[in-house]
């Protein structure tokens, strides 16, 4: 009910301030409810002011930043969720209320904040050698997943004996998705959290064509994983690029450096309430960015 209430305050808020506020949103048998009598309910609630406040943050995030987001980059984000949920995507944007346009006005968001963030971060040569520590280029590898520790024990046991991985994927791996492609699953950095941190861990100490010598404990259970290609690390000079977007990403994750980025790009972007019940609605972000 509250998704739905959100999604509707948005919808409503986008032409009510410019329409009369006469026209009918519904009638009953006990009088009609009118576009303004519908504004007035919703302006004072929680869920209409942050609609309200993503609204103006939208409008100030494309004026300042749009010409850096290309629509190829949504589609790009779009096509990874679908990837990323598989056939279960339309059930997935169903449950959170969503439509495939309202998940790419949402995608664009992001990354339009994304270029705010990095526009309001100053790279020093310390920042990138901090980053660096942890940096892994994108690794390749397979894997064989079984739910028990003597499973595993059994798959190295056959690998050292000369047995390809390939085969052992497809006769002992609980992966349905990977097992009949040799356990190959998509190529991953350092900041992949989707897969499990002790797989990672045990993967980027992997040089190519080696394999885990011991069964890796995941939540999933436990795993063998063959490196395939790892490609050398090289210096924080080589990758500058994915260094500065890795501390962009850490910082929009920070709540303190989003606040302060949110409070100077509204103050950038001349913003006026002429709702004078709503004129404190960006307070907390005005008021912050004024202290500054």
């Amino acid at each position: 009910m509250k998704k739905w209430l959100i999604v509707l305050a948005g919808v409503l808020m986008s032409f009510t301030l410019a329409a009369c506020g006469s026209k009918s949103v519904a009638t009953t048998d006990g009088g009609k409810i009118t576009e303004s009598a519908y504004y007035s309910s919703l302006k004072g609630t929680s869920s209409g002011k942050a609609v309200l406040q993503q609204m103006i943050l939208n409008k100030v995030l494309e004026k300042q930043y749009g010409k850096k987001v290309k629509d190829s980059q949504v589609n790009n984000e779009l096509k990874k969720y679908k990837k990323q949920y598989g056939s279960s995507f339309n059930a997935v944007l169903q449950q959170n209320g969503m439509t495939v346009s309202q998940l790419k006005d949402s995608i664009r968001s992001n990354l339009l904040l994304q270029q705010a963030v990095r526009a309001n971060t100053k790279f020093t040569d310390a920042q990138l050698k901090n980053q660096f520590k942890s940096y892994q280029p994108k690794v390749t590898v397979n894997q064989i997943l079984v739910s028990k520790k003597s499973t595993a024990e059994t798959v190295i046991k056959q690998l050292k004996a000369g047995k390809s991985f390939s085969s052992l994927a497809k006769k002992y791996s609980t992966d349905t998705a990977t097992k009949n492609k040799g356990g190959r699953i998509s190529p991953f950095d350092n900041t992949n959290t989707s897969l499990d941190a002790n797989f990672r861990k045990a993967a980027f100490q992997l040089k190519n064509g080696e394999y885990t010598k011991t069964p890796v404990k995941t939540q999933y259970g436990y795993q063998v994983i063959q490196m395939v290609n790892h490609p050398a690390k090289g210096t924080y000079k080589d990758h500058e690029s994915e260094l500065k977007t890795q501390i962009v990403n850490k910082r929009l994750s920070d709540s303190d450096t989003l606040h302060s980025v949110v409070a100077k790009v509204l103050k950038k972007g001349n913003v006026s309430i002429q709702d004078k019940d709503l004129q404190n609605v960006l307070s907390d972000y005005l008021a912050s960015s004024s202290k500054k």
